[in-house]
């Protein structure tokens, strides 16, 4: 593939595209969900692979599902104000795949630590309980409501709750703004100094990797998914960088 800098511009064209796609999809949410009490989320979210509720297009889907409108708006502002840059360097072309494939990474990643998560709490659980989980859960999900005994309500979160949102990809993108723009300063509301990009990069994935290790109850940030956005955006680099002279 041939990728090349595009001219410079305030909204580049992937990155008003997706915003848009986004928009559009969080305003069908709520439409369905009032006109036709369809949740879109729990059919376009991403679901653990042995549910019965997931599908394959849901990897590309869940990117374009959230669950607020803070959700959204963070997200989408956080896209516009990395994305921009970084589709202005490498092109449309170029993003868009970095922006896709480091949305599947996240998932993976996501749903590899889920694997472990369900093995934990099937050991804690009698065959039979694990076997109605598996049965019954799905049904109690899509009526958002979920079992008593705690043990069976995380096993069914882990197995039939979605995944929704764009952070995975916005990660990618942070850690390729790291990467591309080290040496830029941020200034950034919630950090009183002024930061360089390599190391604001740096400290939220640290950030993100002991908070995904505490695994706090109540915690509905999907912690490993941004890490793994971190982490394929990093690969999908280094592997663009060792094929071609121009990054």
């Amino acid at each position: 593939m041939n990728f090349r800098p595009a001219s410079f511009s305030f909204l580049p064209p992937v990155v008003k595209n997706l915003i848009i796609i986004n928009g559009l999809m969080f305003l069908a949410t709520i439409s369905f969900n009032v006109t036709f009490d369809i949740d879109l989320r729990s059919s376009l979210g991403l679901h653990y692979f042995s549910s019965e509720l997931f599908k394959p297009y849901q990897l590309i889907t869940y990117m374009f599902m959230h669950g607020s409108f803070g959700h959204l708006f963070f997200n989408m502002f956080a896209v516009w104000m990395f994305g921009s840059a970084i589709e202005n360097t490498w092109g449309q072309k170029r993003f868009l795949v970095y922006y896709i494939l480091t949305g599947i990474g996240a998932s993976l990643l996501h749903y590899g630590i889920v694997f472990f998560e369900i093995q934990h709490f099937e050991s804690l659980m009698s065959p039979e309980s694990i076997s109605y989980v598996r049965d019954h859960g799905a049904a109690l999900i899509q009526t958002h409501r979920n079992f008593v005994d705690p043990d069976m309500a995380n096993l069914n979160g882990l197995i039939n709750g979605g995944l929704v949102g764009a952070s995975g990809s916005l990660f990618g993108i942070l850690l390729a703004f790291g990467m591309l723009f080290p040496n830029t300063v941020l200034y950034m509301m919630f950090i009183p100094v002024p930061i360089k990009a390599k190391y604001f990069v740096a400290m939220y994935g640290a950030f993100e990797l002991f908070s995904g290790l505490q695994n706090s109850p109540g915690d509905n940030v999907a912690h490993f998914a941004h890490l793994g956005g971190m982490l394929f955006g990093y690969i999908l680099i280094r592997y663009w960088k060792s094929k071609s002279s121009y990054f």
